[in-house]
């Protein structure tokens, strides 16, 4: 979870620990399930640790899984590759990892299974692992443990890359996977699953986040059940405040949509929303000049509906002005003015370029959280600018500049 150390609360502060207690709560589930094994289809760090914090909560985890006897066979994506991780704990007996060098087959004989998989041996693996993995092992229960972008699913990097036909002539019994965040089935008999990552760490990982746990009857997947971990759920709300004309109005609604939410949702996680206010209204000036101020207040309001179990990370001002009378001459020879010089700017791919190329350098050094709350600013300048959108940048400068123009002009007169 990045982009949380400007924001106090206890809602962050669960959001800030959210990543390691999702997986507790998968312990739990396991410890108190008893399933036969656990698989870990990697990505199970994120890059090198900033204190051996990491890998202790992990190794506690697992002996609590080793209480049970139960085991963990682990295989180590692009986030965890082997040369991402320079710190190493010794793990508990009962946690198997997959080897970086080769592929390697786990046989677990007390269940009939065999595993079969190869851990990344550096962050961009480019090549077709899979076409490595042996042939099914006569009479065992045969899986496929695989960290892989499957031809760039989802809009993550296509590591490992490989088809999903590929996979299904394999002739496994079930493919683990792991890499795509999002939970999908994408073969039956033989099963191909993505069960996703236990918690969305942005709004862009909103909704549901799990787990599987897999019932196998007579050599056959007979269930796979989605095991809900996420202690914090993103969540998007679209707020129309089409003809709002005082900012009660939008108060209201936004405290009505949030206490519908919060009512909708477990209370023993906290729900982390981004709100969007649509619609045309004369309110647009106001909202897209003091988003911060509004954003403050929309907080303050989520944390007294919904206390530490309602948290608003963002407000986005999506509003347009309603058609507004015709200004007067002078306004409308400014802004024609400025029209013209926008207008030529967006042709001059020069011109964009310099302005993006100053803009990079100076977002280069800001703080890590600061860029990465620029990152998911959706529809701010910095994004357009980011994506080199010149266009839609230049069409939302002159809305803004025009408004703030045709406002001096009414104050002034």
């Amino acid at each position: 979870m990045r982009g949380l150390a400007q924001y106090e609360g206890v809602a962050v502060d669960r959001i800030r620990s959210a990543t390691r207690d999702s997986f507790a709560e998968l312990i739990d589930r396991v410890v108190s399930t008893c399933p036969s094994f656990v698989i870990i289809a990697g990505d199970l760090y994120d890059g090198d640790w900033n204190d051996f914090n990491t890998g202790l909560f992990f190794v506690d985890q697992m002996r609590r899984l080793r209480l049970k006897n139960i085991g963990a066979y682990v295989l180590y994506g692009n986030h965890d590759a082997h040369s991402q991780i320079t710190k190493r704990l010794v793990l508990p007996d009962n946690v198997h990892e997959f080897s970086h060098s080769k592929v390697q087959t786990h046989l677990v004989d007390a269940h009939n299974v065999a595993l079969h998989g190869r851990s990344y041996p550096k962050r961009d693996v480019n090549e077709n692992l899979s076409r490595d993995y042996p042939t099914p092992f006569e009479s065992k229960f045969n899986i496929g443990v695989l960290h892989t972008g499957l031809g760039g699913m989802g809009g993550h990097a296509n590591y490992a890359p490989c088809g999903l036909e590929e996979l299904v002539n394999k002739g496994y019994d079930y493919w683990a996977l792991g890499h795509v965040h999002t939970r999908q089935i994408l073969n039956a008999h033989p099963h191909v699953v993505f069960p996703g990552n236990l918690q969305g760490r942005h709004i862009n990982e909103d909704g549901p986040r799990s787990a599987s746990l897999v019932t196998v009857e007579n050599g056959r997947v007979e269930d796979i059940e989605e095991w809900e971990c996420d202690v914090v759920r993103w969540q998007r709300l679209v707020i129309s405040v089409d003809g709002f004309d005082s900012y009660d109005q939008v108060t209201t609604s936004v405290g009505e949509v949030l206490t519908e939410v919060l009512a909708d949702n477990d209370r023993s996680r906290v729900t982390a929303v981004r709100v969007q206010l649509t619609g045309s209204t004369p309110l647009h000036g106001r909202l897209v000049s003091s988003t911060d101020a509004h954003k403050e207040n929309i907080q303050a309001l989520s944390l007294d509906i919904g206390g530490d179990a309602l948290w608003v990370e963002k407000v986005e001002v999506q509003t347009r002005p309603p058609k507004a009378s015709k200004p007067d001459s002078d306004t409308q020879e400014t802004i024609a003015d400025l029209a013209q010089l926008l207008g030529a700017s967006a042709k001059d791919p020069e011109l964009f370029e310099l302005i993006s190329n100053e803009f990079s350098d100076m977002v280069s050094k800001l703080h890590i959280d600061v860029k990465s709350e620029m990152e998911s600013s959706e529809g701010s300048y910095s994004q357009l600018v980011m994506e080199h959108q010149q266009s839609e940048l230049l069409e939302r400068v002159l809305e803004r500049v025009s408004y703030q123009l045709a406002g001096e002009r009414k104050d002034a007169s």
